[in-house]
């Protein structure tokens, strides 16, 4: 029954059909704390292959607060979810096969990360997801050009701990996964607690197949190395060879600077995703109760059938000049070609990020 209340709240709207409804079935709030086994059943419904929750003042996430905020105002919880990738796709030295996981796992994420908005909503709940994949926000570049830290949101859900390749390693599924964040008003009455250890193994197979040495046995990491080759079709790369081609003086130049192959292969990324060169560093991975045990059963047919050939690959390494990374694949991969190229960042940035992590220096001739 519409009350004298209800129509003076409705002001002018008050004989609007919709409104009128409103006042006859009445407006109703849910709960706003929803059981993590509740949250999770809707996760796992949506597609989800796993899922924490973590609250997004939780001291842990406390860097991405502030963002969570600027896409939801009344965000309250994190919603941390993976979906299972295909691992032999993603071990094949054929990028092709590789590629196709890793894209249409990405989908997937945001056909789960819609699913499980959707469901919210649908429950009363306000909530959003950013894209899963890289890059995002590039009108803010050379700033902060992702939304949301997945892999420091998945951490603190317990999805996983990042290993020494920078991957979330997840203690069943392995490395072989994508990482999804839904941002919602809801309060989770049980958020879920990180691991109590890695599932690193720390076996440094990372290190041996990463083709321009990105990943150092002392745990550092050349960031500029490994987005230099292997984003090389994303934004920085793509950047790079649009300037060639304004550059290159006739189409004998052209051909002179960049082969028929990486024309095709930059023609394959622009008509269908981008395209990873290398993503070698998951691929070897045996880390995860679901991965370790082919590895722990016959470690030699593992680098015999995993390893070795993404290391033996014939390929371009695309590194930047005079680098550490250029040095590194003409001394450990006989069977690939370092190509210098530019990164498509200009000087101002790679200071920058010089600044932010030095690059490695090449190795002294006298180091061997």
């Amino acid at each position: 029954m519409t009350t004298e209340r209800d129509r003076a709240g409705a002001g002018r709207y008050a004989e609007h059909p919709t409104v009128r409804r409103m006042a006859e079935v009445g407006h109703t709030t849910p709960d706003p704390v929803v059981t993590a086994a509740r949250l999770r059943e809707i996760c796992l419904a949506a597609g989800a292959d796993d899922v924490g929750f973590v609250r997004v003042d939780d001291p842990a996430v406390a860097a991405e607060f502030e963002h969570a905020r600027a896409i939801l105002p009344t965000a309250r919880t994190y919603i941390s979810f993976c979906i299972r990738m295909n691992r032999d796709n993603l071990r094949s030295p054929m990028r092709s096969l590789a590629n196709t996981e890793f894209n249409h796992a990405d989908d997937e994420t945001n056909v789960v990360s819609r699913r499980i908005t959707r469901a919210l909503e649908d429950a009363g709940y306000r909530a959003v997801y950013p894209a899963p994949g890289y890059p995002m926000e590039v009108d803010q570049f050379p700033g902060r050009i992702w939304v949301l830290a997945h892999k420091v949101v998945a951490e603190a859900a317990g999805l996983g701990v990042m290993g020494i390749h920078r991957n979330v390693i997840h203690p069943k599924f392995g490395n072989f996964i994508l990482l999804g964040t839904v941002v919602t008003d809801a309060v989770v009455d049980e958020p879920s607690a990180p691991l109590d250890f890695s599932p690193c193994l720390e076996c440094k197979l990372c290190v041996s197949a990463c083709p321009v040495g990105a990943i150092t046995t002392e745990g550092g990491f050349d960031f500029q190395a490994c987005y230099t080759h292997n984003y090389r079709e994303f934004m920085g790369g793509f950047t790079d060879w649009a300037e060639t081609v304004a550059d290159s003086r006739d189409r004998d130049d052209y051909r002179d600077r960049v082969t028929r192959a990486e024309s095709f292969s930059m023609w394959q990324s622009l008509s269908f995703k981008p395209n990873y060169k290398a993503g070698y560093c998951m691929a070897v991975c045996p880390a995860g109760e679901d991965v370790i045990g082919a590895f722990l059963d016959d470690r030699k047919a593992h680098l015999d059938d995993v390893v070795r050939p993404l290391q033996n690959k014939s390929e371009p390494v695309y590194v930047l000049p005079g680098s550490a990374a250029e040095e590194h694949v003409a001394r450990r991969f006989p069977k690939k070609t370092p190509k210098p190229v530019g990164n498509g960042f200009g000087d101002e940035v790679n200071d920058l990020l010089d600044q932010i992590g030095p690059r490695p220096r090449r190795r002294d001739a006298s180091q061997g």
